[in-house]
């Protein structure tokens, strides 16, 4: 049995038509001898029916907020039609096909309601269906908990569900189809020649995703690298290749001479720059003041610590959590608003002297002023204020030419 994994988004289920679409890409995997399993999205966007969204609106229209665990119960249900309708799609098309929530596909959580973890996946239900020729439609975005409440896995959470049953099923591959040819370079809407990569590695996409390209979940990423599962982005509105996710694959494997340095340009907006002088420099002091952000439950990043001066920053929604944490502590401080993280990516930059001083001469070109910079192996982050985005990711996309 050679099992694939077909996930669709909401916009791929939103309408009769789109499902259709949906359909021929899983007879498609049929005709290539393959087992399909689909996974599923609530259909649509916010203003939908049937959306997340407009799901988690109409309870608040109650004035009264849910508690968690009934959130989830609630936000199960678009899944739950979609998957039904899905199915029953499938059957005026001439095949078999069975319905199956989080719960009844075998994923077990842990009590996080609205964010939880995955304990283990039992997929027995799912591969006796596809012994007797059904073919699994699975609601993405939950599972259930060993006590049997229903939970969900956090926003994006269709494509974690695609990488975990994948991986539970020892999967040939994984298909996310979405309303996009595949991972591109770095966002159309600020790019025009932006394009579609047609091979990535596996930490390249974890880190676009971390770094602010909406791309995959980077959970779902993480489990397809360790279990080796490819992972394809493909439009369910045509036929293109889309972009392979992978560390190696025989059809399209990497050539190192046609690879560039850097993969692509991300960017994360609305964020905060703070700057704190300490009272007095030494550890201990240092410890209190992050040991009560994070108590405070602050996300700190871009942490850059100095004998007279300590820098990071944070999202702005939290600015006022931490302002005080620091006026408790007496710390002086100040706040840079509206700002902008934006980051390069790529494998290869991997002990390669100058990447960093060819990413800041892409910005000066453009007078544009880097308030700070972070770095890892395979990233390298400089923050700006918010109103150079554009022309920053630009900048970055041209100078290391990866609309080519």
């Amino acid at each position: 049995m050679k099992i694939i994994i077909q996930k669709f988004g909401g916009t791929s289920v939103m309408n009769d038509e789109r499902r259709n679409l949906a359909i021929d890409k899983i007879e498609a995997a049929i005709d290539k001898n393959l087992d399909p399993v689909v996974v599923v999205s609530a259909i649509g966007r916010m203003g939908d029916p049937y959306a997340t969204d407009t799901l988690i609106s109409l309870i608040k229209s109650t004035g009264i907020e849910p508690n968690p665990r009934e959130l989830d119960i609630l936000m199960s249900c678009g899944e739950i039609i979609s998957a039904t309708v899905m199915a029953n799609t499938l059957k005026a098309r001439g095949h078999k096909a069975a319905v199956f929530t989080g719960g009844q596909a075998g994923i077990i959580t842990d009590d996080n309601f609205l964010d939880a973890k995955i304990l283990k996946v039992s997929p027995e239900n799912i591969l006796k269906s596809l012994e007797e020729g059904v073919i699994p439609v699975i609601t993405g975005f939950q599972g259930m908990t060993e006590n049997g409440d229903i939970t969900t896995l956090g926003r994006g959470g269709s494509d974690v569900t695609a990488s975990i049953i994948g991986e539970a099923l020892n999967a040939e591959l994984v298909e996310i189809y979405t309303d996009v040819d595949g991972v591109m370079t770095a966002d159309p809407k600020i790019v025009p020649d932006a394009r579609v990569m047609d091979t990535i590695f596996y930490n390249e996409v974890f880190q676009m995703a971390e770094y602010g390209a909406k791309v995959l979940h980077p959970r779902a990423v993480e489990i397809a690298m360790r279990s080796n599962i490819p992972i394809v982005i493909r439009n369910t509105n045509s036929d293109y290749n889309g972009t392979l996710i992978t560390n190696y694959h025989r059809t399209r494997s990497y050539i190192e001479e046609d690879m560039k340095l850097i993969t692509s340009v991300a960017h994360i907006n609305n964020r905060t720059q703070v700057k704190i002088t300490p009272s007095k420099s030494n550890f201990e002091s240092n410890e209190l003041l992050f040991d009560n952000i994070a108590k405070a439950g602050v996300s700190i990043d871009m942490i850059n610590i100095y004998p007279e001066q300590i820098f990071f920053i944070i999202d702005e929604k939290q600015d006022i959590l931490l302002e005080k944490v620091l006026k408790k502590l007496n710390y002086e401080y100040s706040l840079i608003h509206d700002c902008t993280k934006v980051t390069i990516i790529g494998n290869r930059m991997r002990g390669i002297p100058g990447v960093m001083a060819k990413a800041v001469s892409a910005l000066s070109k453009e007078n544009i002023e880097i308030l700070q910079t972070s770095d890892s192996h395979t990233t390298i982050s400089c923050l700006i204020e918010s109103q150079y985005t554009n022309k920053a990711v630009n900048a970055l996309h041209n100078y290391f030419e990866l609309g080519k």
